[in-house]
């Protein structure tokens, strides 16, 4: 039976259709929690969509991994319910919770159906304000983040990203890898659980999006109950992170036949009035599909890998541009020269107006598809919360896309592009290519 209630909450997920006009409604409870809501009552379902800013980046000295270890433990018994009690209690509801950490953010997603809305509320309420943080869950959880990092210790892409963060934000939160090291996961206690979970799960820090079967007035009680008990406030954001890489390359020796390559330098932050030109920008050089200079070129061209890619990385307290790929030992070198001449080539000649009119096609028609089911809308609505975006950014985003001329783009690549401080980090064993 439980299987087949599932089956029709995905079904609903699935079929919601796709749209880019959403009427966004915007609430403040009583206690002054604000929320946006899309109502949908065509389907007897709600997603609700939480975030809590901060994440990873709140843990606190000598402590790393207590904040992604606590939020483990969010659904390992609550309230009166041990562990198995509470899975028992979501499953009979036909709920979805789901928690995650990551750097800048706890999210928490939560579907359930409009008939079980109370109770499922109830059960949430209790993971949020009262986790029992019982020992044999501690241990449990504890083995599953050891057997995670031990899988990452040999993972060519995984040390690449890790030694990236520790060169370019050393000593910042953003500097080491949010889940912990086995040392520190090791030596965490159920106090540090604990004061990481009030350091972490505040009011001061709530975004809220909801879609489905819910009235505003509904919504507005919902979450009053649902955040009742939190604490007022958290532990302070840390401050913005300095990013300390310049230009050059690190090779990191690693025993494999093909090596990984993560490469980028400072990006352009989100608030930025030129970021819709260095998103274009970036769509051209490295954006999804096969048709990026550097797929081209790479790849089509020299078949040096079998995919490279960019993409601006804008986190609450740092932005870059960013790029990946892996090759064979004996082209990674040529595939770096590559790559580093078509970043030149951007800064110096920017990009033609045929490339403009096709990348502004594929990111304004592809950005209807987004928006294919409640889960998916909500999260994009508690995204655009977290971004500082205007709650009519929906029906104006594909305007600011077509809005980029080409001149806009010439400047911005001036401004953006700088191949004197492109950094490689290189993990394998990749021939011809040293550190410098």
């Amino acid at each position: 039976m439980m299987r087949l209630i599932y089956a029709f909450v995905t079904l609903l997920i699935v079929t919601f259709p796709a749209r880019a006009e959403i009427a966004i409604q915007e609430i403040t409870t009583p206690t002054g929690i604000n929320a946006w809501l899309v109502e949908e009552h065509s389907l007897p379902f709600t997603a609700l969509e939480i975030r809590f800013q901060g994440g990873t980046s709140l843990d606190r000295p000598g402590k790393r991994g207590a904040v992604n270890f606590m939020v483990g433990l969010l659904e390992e018994g609550a309230g009166d319910l041990d562990a198995r009690g509470f899975a028992e209690a979501r499953e009979s509801l036909a709920a979805s919770f789901r928690f995650g950490a990551y750097g800048d953010a706890i999210t928490v997603s939560a579907q359930f159906l409009s008939e079980n809305r109370a109770e499922a509320m109830q059960l949430l309420h209790s993971a949020l304000t009262e986790p029992r943080f019982d020992d044999s869950a501690i241990e449990r959880v504890r083995a599953q983040i050891m057997s995670h990092l031990a899988s990452r210790a040999t993972d060519p892409n995984a040390i690449a990203g890790e030694t990236w963060d520790r060169m370019a934000y050393g000593d910042h939160p953003y500097g080491s890898y949010r889940v912990g090291t086995p040392d520190s996961v090791a030596a965490l206690t159920r106090d540090d659980l604990v004061s990481a979970f009030r350091d972490a799960l505040a009011l001061d820090r709530i975004y809220v999006a909801a879609v489905g079967d819910i009235m505003a007035d509904e919504l507005s009680q919902l979450l009053d109950e649902l955040f009742d008990g939190l604490p007022p406030t958290g532990a302070p954001l840390p401050p913005r992170a300095e990013f300390a890489l310049t230009g050059g390359t690190t090779v990191v020796p690693f025993d494999t036949p093909q090596s990984v390559a993560m490469f980028g330098h400072i990006g352009i932050a989100r608030d930025d009035p030129d970021f819709f030109a260095a998103f274009v920008l970036n769509e051209v050089l490295g954006g999804r599909g096969s048709n990026s200079r550097l797929m081209q070129e790479v790849r089509e061209k020299r078949g040096l890998t079998y995919g490279v890619g960019t993409f601006l990385a804008n986190a609450d307290l740092s932005d870059t541009i960013m790029g990946h790929f892996s090759s064979q030992n004996g082209s990674m070198g040529e595939a770096i020269e590559v790559v580093q001449s078509e970043w030149a080539k951007m800064a110096a000649e920017g990009i033609t107006q045929e490339e403009l009119t096709a990348a502004q096609t594929y990111l304004t028609g592809s950005y209807p598809l987004r928006f294919d089911g409640n889960a998916n809308i909500a999260n994009i609505m508690v995204s655009m919360q977290m971004e500082g975006l205007p709650v009519d950014y929906i029906a104006t985003r594909n305007d600011q896309v077509m809005a980029v001329t080409l001149e806009d783009t010439t400047r911005v690549a001036k401004r953006l592009y700088d191949p004197d401080a492109l950094h490689f980090v290189v993990v394998g064993q990749p021939e011809g290519v040293v550190s410098n």
